[in-house]
């Protein structure tokens, strides 16, 4: 892989307002659909500025401009440091667990392990929501924190999808991992009735993790619980 040459180095690239050229990603410009094309693959859009005033095309909709916008919004920060396939976040609840009977309305502490995540970093979701590119630590593991949320369902094999505007429980978990495990205690606990745990890890800006290649293991986990 060639190493690309920097820009001018007396300019400040981080408040200029024009795209530095050696930043222009040629594949952009590509639509996917050179041969062999596998059947049903969609062709990509394409850019030869790197997308820079992508929402000029959508110009019915705000800019997200860091807030959490319901009725949709467009975001022009990049996506940032994809972690590399070493460093690829993965979780796994340790309580409850898969299919675990949970004492109604009784206060119960979520605990869950976590590798390549470095936790702990979460920024104003009111002011910064999806405001940064996605950062990475001198280790290359991302940098950000995880949410968990409990859904209520119909029963254990619910097969219809949930709506994902109602739960429960949510909860941003904004400190760190000592030993590499979470927790957050769901004070007063839940109803009797079936659940789904699940966990969202995402990047300090809020937006899910990012890595570097399409095919790995899921990187939340969810179990399963009344």
């Amino acid at each position: 892989m060639t190493k690309r040459a920097p820009c001018a180095a007396n300019d400040d690239q981080q408040s200029s307002l024009t795209l530095c050229p050696d930043l222009i990603q040629t594949g952009y410009s590509q639509d996917g659909q050179n041969p062999p094309v596998p059947a049903g693959q969609s062709a990509s859009l394409t850019s030869s500025n790197n997308f820079i005033n992508f929402c000029l095309t959508v110009p019915n909709l705000p800019l997200t401009n860091g807030k959490q916008i319901t009725s949709g919004s467009c975001n022009a920060a990049p996506q940032g440091v994809l972690a590399a396939t070493t460093n690829m976040p993965s979780s796994k609840f340790t309580n409850p667990a898969n299919l675990d009977t949970i004492k109604a309305n009784t206060t119960f502490d979520i605990t869950m392990a976590i590798s390549h995540l470095q936790a702990g970093n979460f920024v104003n979701a009111q002011a910064n929501y999806y405001a940064a590119p996605q950062q990475v630590a001198s280790n290359g593991d991302i940098i950000g924190h995880s949410h968990f949320v409990i859904e209520k369902l119909t029963g254990i094999k619910q097969v219809t999808p949930t709506s994902p505007g109602s739960f429960v429980f949510f909860k941003g978990v904004n400190t760190p991992a000592p030993n590499g495990i979470l927790s957050v205690p769901v004070v007063g606990g839940i109803d009797t009735g079936f659940y789904r745990l699940s966990s969202i890890n995402t990047a300090a800006n809020h937006q899910p993790v990012l890595v570097a290649v399409a095919q790995h293991g899921a990187l939340d986990d969810t179990v399963y619980m009344r």
